[in-house]
C-alpha cells in the first residue's frame, strides 16, 4: 500500500508541476520568439506550425528533476548510484538538445549542432555513465535468465551503453514529428518501465519513471494537436537517452526493443530509405520517418498519432510481461 501511495503521488506531483509550469513557461517562450522552423519537405498542413515555440521539453524536464530531488531530500525515495546515473543522463542529454535548439533558433534554420558535435557530446555522457556504473559495482554481463544467456562483456559493455543511449535518444528525436506523437509514446513506454522497475526491485528508478509519466501527461496538455509548443531536441534527446539508461540499469535491454518498438520502426524506416535510394535509386517510402509516409498517403495527423499510441500501448503491455518474465 505504501508503494502504491508513492506511485500515485509521483504521477500527481509530476502532472501538476508540469501543467503549472507550462502556463508560466509558454508565454515566456513566445515572448523570446523561440519559434520552430518547419522543413520545406513536410506536408503543407505543417507549414502553419511555423513559429510555434520549441524547447518545450523544459516543461517536463524541470518538474521531473526538481520533484525527484525533493523526494530524495525528504527521504521519500533513497538516493542510489542508479538514480544518480539516470539524472546525469536525463540532464546531460537535455543540455545537448537545448544547445541544439538554441543554435537552430539563432541561425533561423533547422540546423543546430552538427552531427559530429552532437555525437561527441553524447559519447562523453555515455563515458560518464560507464565510469559511475563501474565505480558503483555494476555488472558488465548481459544476462537473460529465461534464454540462459550470461555473457560477460567487460569493457565492451561500455560500447553497449553508448549504442543504447545514442540509438534511443536519436530514435525518439526522429519520432518527434507530429503533435503529441513522441510525448504520448514516451509516456506509455515509461509507464511500462516504471511497472517493470517496481516489480524487479528498482523502486528509485520506478518512482522517477512515474514522475516523468505525470510530467509528460502535463506536457501533452500543450503539445497535443494543435500543438501550442514543441518539445524540441531539448525534450526528445533527453527522453530517448533516459529510456535507454533505465533499460540498461534494470538489465532489460531486450525489453527496450519491445516497449520502444515504434521508435525502432521509425528509425529503421529512415535507414531503409537511405539504403534503398543508394542501392536502387528510388524511394521505398513516400517520406521518412514513417509517420510522414502515412501523411503522404492522405492520413490525418491525429489519426496517425492515435494509431501509433494504440500500437505503442499494446507493445508496452507485451513489454511489461516480457520484462518481468525475463
Amino acid at each position: 500500500m505504501l508503494l502504491l501511495t508513492k506511485a500515485v503521488f509521483a504521477i500527481m506531483i509530476g502532472f501538476l508541476s508540469s501543467a503549472i509550469l507550462g502556463l508560466v513557461l509558454l508565454p515566456v517562450l513566445r515572448h523570446l520568439r523561440v519559434g520552430q522552423k518547419i522543413s520545406i519537405f513536410v506536408q503543407e498542413s505543417h507549414r502553419k506550425k511555423e513559429g510555434t515555440p520549441t524547447m518545450g521539453g523544459l516543461i517536463f524536464i524541470i518538474p521531473t528533476v526538481v520533484a525527484t530531488l525533493l523526494l530524495i531530500c525528504t527521504n521519500r525515495i533513497s538516493y542510489t548510484s542508479n538514480l544518480g546515473i539516470v539524472l546525469l543522463v536525463f540532464i546531460g542529454y537535455a543540455c545537448i538538445g537545448f544547445l541544439d535548439d538554441f543554435l537552430s533558433i539563432r541561425k533561423a534554420d533547422n540546423e543546430g549542432l552538427t552531427t559530429y558535435q552532437k555525437l561527441f557530446m553524447q559519447v562523453v555522457i555515455a563515458i560518464g555513465f560507464f565510469y559511475i556504473y563501474m565505480r558503483s559495482g555494476g555488472q558488465t554481463a548481459w544476462v537473460v535468465g529465461t534464454l540462459h544467456i550470461d555473457l560477460e562483456l567487460g569493457w565492451l559493455y561500455g560500447l553497449a551503453i553508448l549504442f543504447v543511449l545514442v540509438g534511443a535518444s536519436n530514435a525518439v528525436n526522429l519520432t518527434d514529428g507530429l503533435d503529441g506523437l513522441a510525448g504520448g509514446l514516451s509516456a506509455i513506454a515509461f509507464i511500462a518501465f516504471a511497472l517493470i522497475s517496481l516489480s524487479v526491485g528498482f523502486e528509485d528508478i520506478g518512482i522517477f519513471s512515474l514522475i516523468l509519466v505525470g510530467s509528460l501527461v502535463g506536457f501533452l496538455i500543450y503539445n497535443s494537436h494543435p500543438a501550442k509548443v514543441f518539445m524540441g531536441d531539448t525534450g526528445s534527446l533527453a527522453l530517448g537517452a533516459v529510456m535507454g539508461a533505465i533499460a540498461i540499469l534494470t538489465h532489460r535491454e531486450l525489453t527496450l526493443l519491445v516497449v520502444a518498438s515504434i521508435f525502432v520502426i521509425e528509425t529503421l524506416s529512415v535507414i531503409l530509405q537511405t539504403f534503398w535510394v543508394l542501392v536502387f535509386h528510388r524511394k521505398l517510402f513516400l517520406m521518412t520517418p514513417i509517420h510522414h509516409h502515412f501523411e503522404k498517403l492522405g492520413w490525418q495527423e491525429t489519426d496517425i498519432v492515435k494509431l501509433f499510441w494504440v500500437v505503442g500501448l499494446v507493445l508496452s503491455m507485451a513489454g511489461i510481461i516480457f520484462g518481468v518474465w525475463v
